[in-house]
C-alpha cells in the first residue's frame, strides 16, 4: 500500500483494486477544519531529499505540488439545505465560492481565506474539508437507511458528511483509537446537529466487531432483561457527576496499565437519541455475536481512512521541510509503516461485520 494518496474501492466479495492517483487529487491542499497552514510553512522552499523524490516517482506523483501550496485552493463543504445562503457567505468571506463540479456540495476558495472566524463556520453552515475526503465518502455511495461504519473517524468531517447523507434513517458508528481526537468528532456532531443516529466508540479499528443496532426488533430493552437502572443506557449528556468521571478515569488507567488498546473492550463515549442505545442494557450492547449474525445484520457500508487523506500529505511534507528531514525515513518511507495498513484492510474482526461495500483510502503520513 505504498502509494501516497491511493484509493481502493471494493464491493463485498471482490478483490481490492490498486489505482493510481487522479491528477485532480494532486492539485489539492490539506484543510484542517478551520485551522490554516501558517504563512511561514506555506512559503518555505522545498529541497526534497533524494529518497523522497524516488518515492514520489515510484508512485506517479509530481514533486512540484509541494512547492506551490500558496496557489492551491482550499475547500469547504456547504451544509445541505443552505444553498440560498451562498451569496451571504461570499459577502462575509469576501471571495467567490467556486463550485467543484465533480463533487456536489463542495466549493473551492483562495488559500489565504480563513473560515474559522466567519459566522457561516461558527453556525455550522460550512465545513472545512478536503475534497479528497469528500470524494472517498461520495464513492461509498451511501443511501438513506444504510448502516455505516466509519473506522479512523476522527476528527469528524467525513462522519458529518455521512450523517448528512443518511438523514434521519439508518445508523452511523464512528470508531477511533485516539480518545482526544474522537472527542472532536463528538463536538462536530453536536455543532452541526447531526448526532441523533450516531454512536462513537474509542476502540482499535483492527479489532472492532460490534454490529449495528439495525432496528428495535433486533434488540431487547434493559427492562426486558430485568436489568437494574444503573445498567441501562439513559439519554446521553455531556455532563457527568464528579463521581462518574473519577470512576471512568480509574477504570481507563487500570486497563491501560496492563493492556494495549487493541485488547480493551470498546468504550462508548457518545450516542444519539435515535441510535438505538437509549433504553438498552449495557450487556446487550457489548454481547458477543454469533458467526452468522454479520451476514444478515452487519454494516451496509464501511469507510476506512487510514492514515490520512491524500492532500493532507502535502501539509505534512511542508512541516518536514520547515522542521528538518531527519525523521522522514521512519515516519514516511519506512516500509513497515505502509505494510501495517494491509493488516487493517484484511483484519477479519471488522470486515466480517460488513455486508455490502467497503471504501478504503490510505496515505502514510
Amino acid at each position: 500500500m505504498g502509494g501516497c494518496g491511493m484509493v481502493a474501492a471494493v464491493g463485498w466479495g471482490r478483490k481490492p483494486q490498486r489505482r493510481g492517483v487522479p491528477s485532480v487529487f494532486r492539485q489539492m491542499c490539506s484543510v484542517e477544519d478551520g485551522f490554516p497552514v501558517s504563512d511561514q510553512e506555506q512559503s518555505v522552499s522545498l529541497p526534497l531529499p533524494g529518497a523522497f523524490l524516488d518515492f514520489l516517482n515510484n508512485n506517479g506523483l509530481d514533486p512540484s505540488i509541494y512547492a506551490v501550496a500558496d496557489t492551491i485552493p482550499r475547500y469547504v463543504r456547504l451544509k445541505p439545505g443552505c444553498e440560498s445562503l451562498l451569496a451571504d457567505i461570499e459577502a462575509e468571506l469576501r471571495c467567490k465560492l467556486e463550485e467543484v463540479v465533480w463533487l456536489p456540495g463542495f466549493f473551492s476558495i483562495p488559500p489565504h481565506i480563513q473560515i474559522a472566524g466567519s459566522k457561516a463556520y461558527q453556525q455550522g453552515v460550512i465545513y472545512g474539508m478536503d475534497a479528497a475526503s469528500g470524494a472517498a465518502v461520495s464513492a461509498l455511495d451511501v443511501s438513506p437507511g444504510d448502516h455505516v461504519l466509519d473506522l479512523c473517524a476522527a476528527p469528524g468531517a467525513k462522519l458529518c458528511m455521512l450523517s448528512d447523507l443518511l438523514g434521519n434513517s439508518g445508523s452511523l458508528t464512528g470508531v477511533d483509537i485516539a480518545r482526544h481526537r474522537l472527542a472532536a468528532c463528538c463536538t462536530m456532531l453536536q455543532k452541526y446537529a447531526l448526532g441523533d443516529c450516531c454512536r462513537l466508540f474509542v476502540a482499535d479499528g483492527t479489532t472492532f466487531s460490534l454490529l449495528p443496532l439495525r432496528s428495535c426488533m433486533d434488540i431487547k430493552s434493559g427492562a426486558a432483561y430485568g436489568a437494574d437502572n444503573k445498567d441501562i443506557f439513559t439519554e446521553w449528556t455531556s455532563k457527568r457527576s464528579w463521581k462518574d468521571r473519577k470512576k471512568a478515569f480509574k477504570a481507563r488507567n487500570a486497563n491501560s496499565s496492563h493492556q494495549s488498546q487493541s485488547t480493551l473492550e470498546p468504550e462508548l463515549i457518545y450516542y444519539g437519541r435515535h441510535s438505538g442505545v437509549v433504553g438498552l442494557c449495557k450487556s446487550e450492547l457489548f454481547r458477543p455475536r454469533n458467526d452468522n449474525e454479520p451476514s444478515v445484520s452487519g454494516y451496509d457500508r464501511v469507510l476506512v481512512d487510514a492514515e490520512c487523506t491524500h492532500d493532507g500529505s502535502v501539509k505534512h511534507i511542508q512541516k518536514f521541510a520547515f522542521w528538518g528531514w531527519n525523521t522522514l525515513q521512519h515516519r514516511v518511507l519506512d516500509a513497515k509503516r505502509t505494510d501495517t495498513l494491509m493488516h487493517l484492510q484484511i483484519a477479519k474482526s471488522w470486515w466480517i461485520a460488513c455486508v455490502q461495500y467497503l471504501q478504503f483510502n490510505s496515505c502514510p503520513k
